[in-house]
């Protein structure tokens, strides 16, 4: 999966809705407001005495105090005036920290984390050493995965010692690194704090760490259902860390358990509905995604996931020899044929590769619009990945969900098939660095010009040592320390993978994945595959860096920009002859540039001037091989090879181009007539056919061209139908008349 930590948010959104509504009781009942009720609320609410609470808070709303009364319609659900008898409370109390505190809570537990992290700046601009504005700030953080969770809530516990929500918190984020004894220690710690009423949730915890570890019978939640029968929590909690670990199946299990013990936990219904989707089981999804809607019509992933589930009208299935694919009616007929092939390819290679068969069809739905795919992911919009997998079901972006050229959509596939067979062989019990850095790896060798390439984040992450330890790499995609660490993180896997194929042998690969799907952690794993301790393999993974991205990296500030800055100029001043030189260097510092200004282009463009075109095919290519993929620089290079002559090399860049951006007229009309010249019809067949689904301007000649390779096929019906097709449209059409008559006196 790409840029993973955006996948994350929506199974943060459960887990936090849950810690909102039943730790925030206890910080809600600190003697700040002013009223005894509300503790006696809030305790019947902790031990699950439903009518007892609804009671409590109903009497409460005939209270003076303005804040009680908030703080009662909000518990009784009734969030639009708890929201607008908040607004009153601040109006009337502008210099009270603690009601923008408890407003912003409201706000966060209504899905609007911008305006709860709003409302706790205000608090801390008036009151700097609020320790519940703090823990507010580090829940939005952490809501997002974003770094500064962890500093907001201790900040919160130096201020406010005793506040054990903020270590529950800590432990939270300390498990979503893996780090379960981070966790434990953080939970003893609020568990030493006396009279804090947080024992829920770090039961909740507690049994959350047991589970990751397969033990099934600890006594958390029986302890937990103990004080509160209702806690459905206990199962939703432990659901949201396997939904991080790609753990789908055992979370839509922990998620049934938590609506079974509360029908009410709607955070739960919502998280069961996503997961069910996940796995393939859209009617069960819908279900309880509408029953979550019921009860909380704000939740943006409970809407959003409902209004694409009804938008399925608008996909057709294909159905394939070991798979299953959903495309939009849109662009369903252009491009199933080569979605099939390349399923059927990566099935064929991983299977005999990874020694095993997933034991179910293979589902790929393909997304022309990036928001739905968003929403298919998430159930939020605004993910920045091109693809996710979430085992035997894979969901992606469709080329045409992108600008041209910014994403090799073939690639992608390729990356995520490997995902399904790597997760379902494992029984989904591998980190995401191997996990990511399989894909990488398998992506750089899948085809000419596939997979990722060298960076300036990349450079800048290496020349900074920003780079992590092994042991440490999950690390990496989960809590980002700077903005490019995913990326980094995703580049750092796939060269420790590349490198342990080269030192050792991809079975040593296979090695890990066993003794991970065992259980194991990844310094006993690299001890027992490799026979070294992480820190030897990071030492070994840091000299395989230098050999590989030394000169890049030492050269890129110090000479490749200058040179760059002088290539420009000389471009700008037209003076192209000047140019080449420069260019050759730069391309020889830093090859795998090929984004906006790479060299390649500019060199093409100043040979093509000096009458050298075989210079220019000769850059060209390079850029090609290298992962250039600009559609109209790669079309300028098949257009060199055939002026050239040389329509093999051309054929193959129109076909490498397919699966970059499929659905121009042009290629696919040139290239079924290269495949056509070349005796390959049935190759001329899918480009013809491609060429009809992307609506051709010349609808006659593309029938006549269908017509032309069902006829080299031996294919009278289909030659006569697409004949006749064409002469429809144009009945004076001489090509199809000659063909017709052809075919009616054999």
């Amino acid at each position: 999966m790409r840029l993973a930590v955006a996948l994350r948010r929506a199974a943060a959104g459960a887990y936090l809705a849950a810690l909102v509504s039943a730790a925030a009781l206890a910080s809600f009942a600190r003697p700040a407001f002013s009223a005894a009720v509300l503790p006696a609320c809030a305790d019947h609410r902790e031990h699950g005495r439903v009518d007892e609470a609804r009671a409590c808070y109903q009497a409460a709303l005939s209270h003076r105090d303005p804040r009680v009364v908030a703080e009662a319609h909000w518990r009784l659900g009734q969030r639009q005036e708890a929201n607008a008898a908040f607004r009153q409370l601040v109006a009337a109390r502008p210099r009270d920290a603690g009601a923008r505190v408890a407003w912003g809570r409201l706000f966060l537990e209504s899905h609007n984390a911008a305006e709860a992290a709003k409302l706790f700046e205000e608090a801390v601009g008036l009151q700097e050493k609020n320790a519940e504005a703090y823990l507010g700030l580090a829940l939005v953080a952490a809501d997002v995965f974003d770094e500064k969770a962890s500093a907001h809530a201790r900040r919160a516990l130096e201020m406010d010692p005793k506040l054990t929500e903020a270590r529950v918190l800590l432990a939270r984020l300390a498990l979503e690194e893996e780090d379960a004894s981070g966790a434990s220690a953080e939970l003893d710690a609020a568990e030493a704090m006396p009279g804090t009423g947080s024992a829920l949730a770090v039961h909740a915890l507690r049994a959350t760490i047991d589970l990751l570890s397969d033990r099934r019978s600890g006594p958390w939640t029986k302890k937990a259902l103990d004080i509160n029968p209702a806690y459905g929590e206990i199962a939703a909690t432990p659901a949201h860390f396997f939904v991080l670990r790609r753990r789908y199946a055992e979370a839509a299990q922990l998620y049934a358990a938590a609506v079974q013990i509360d029908p009410e936990l709607w955070s739960a219904h919502a998280g069961l509905g996503v997961n069910l989707w996940r796995l393939g089981d859209e009617a069960g999804a819908k279900r309880h995604l509408e029953a979550a809607y019921r009860g909380d019509p704000f939740d943006p992933t409970t809407v959003n996931s409902l209004r694409l589930l009804d938008s399925l009208e608008h996909f057709k299935t294909v159905r394939t020899r070991r798979g299953l694919l959903r495309l939009h009616e849109k662009e369903s007929e252009l491009l199933a044929p080569y979605v099939e092939e390349l399923l059927e390819k990566a099935i064929d290679t991983f299977q005999t590769k990874y020694r095993f068969t997933i034991p179910r069809p293979v589902q790929v739905e393909v997304y022309p619009d990036h928001e739905d795919f968003a929403v298919r992911t998430l159930g939020l919009p605004g993910l920045g990945a091109l693809g996710v997998t979430f085992g035997h079901v894979v969901a992606m972006d469709s080329p045409s969900g992108r600008p041209p050229g910014s994403f090799h959509w073939g690639s992608t596939l390729w990356h995520e098939l490997n995902h399904a067979f790597v997760l379902e062989s494992t029984r989904h019990r591998v980190p995401r660095w191997i996990v990511e850095g399989l894909a990488v790896y398998e992506e750089s060798i899948a085809g000419e010009g596939w997979g990722d390439h060298l960076t300036p984040d990349v450079i800048a992450a290496i020349r900074e040592k920003k780079l992590l330890p092994i042991a440490d790499l999950d690390r990496g995609f989960i809590r980002p320390d700077y903005p490019a660490q995913v990326e980094v993180s995703y580049f750092q896997a796939g060269l420790v993978c590349e490198l342990i194929v080269k030192d050792w042998s991809f079975e040593r690969l296979l090695m890990m994945l066993r003794a991970y799907r065992e259980g194991l952690s990844t310094p006993d794993v690299i001890e027992a595959a490799l026979a070294l301790s992480p820190a030897e393999l990071d030492a070994r993974f840091q000299a395989f860096l230098a050999e590989r991205t030394g000169k890049v990296v030492a050269a890129f500030d110090s000479e490749w920009k200058p040179l760059m800055k002088t290539i420009h100029g000389l471009v700008e001043a037209k003076n192209l002859p000047a140019v080449i030189e420069p260019a050759r260097r730069a391309r020889e510092l830093y090859p795998e540039y090929v984004a906006e200004g790479n060299v390649y282009e500019i060199l093409a463009d100043a040979l093509v001037a000096q009458n050298d075109r075989g210079g220019a095919i000769a850059e060209l290519d390079r850029y090609r091989l290298v992962g250039g993929r600009d559609p109209s620089l790669l079309k300028r290079l098949a257009t060199l090879r055939l002026e050239a002559g040389q329509k093999d090399e051309a054929r193959k860049v129109l076909d490498q181009l397919v699966w970059i951006r499929p659905g121009d007229e042009e290629l696919h009309s040139q290239l079924g007539d290269l495949w056509l010249e070349a005796a390959q019809p049935s190759r001329a067949l899918r480009e013809f056919g491609a060429l009809l689904a992307s609506a051709p301007q010349d609808l006659v000649a593309a029938h006549y061209k269908m017509a032309s390779a069902y006829h080299h096929l031996s294919d009278r019906e289909h030659t006569r139908e697409h004949l006749l097709l064409a002469l429809e449209q144009a009945p004076g059409y001489r090509p199809a008349q000659k063909l017709l008559l052809e075919i009616h006196r054999r």
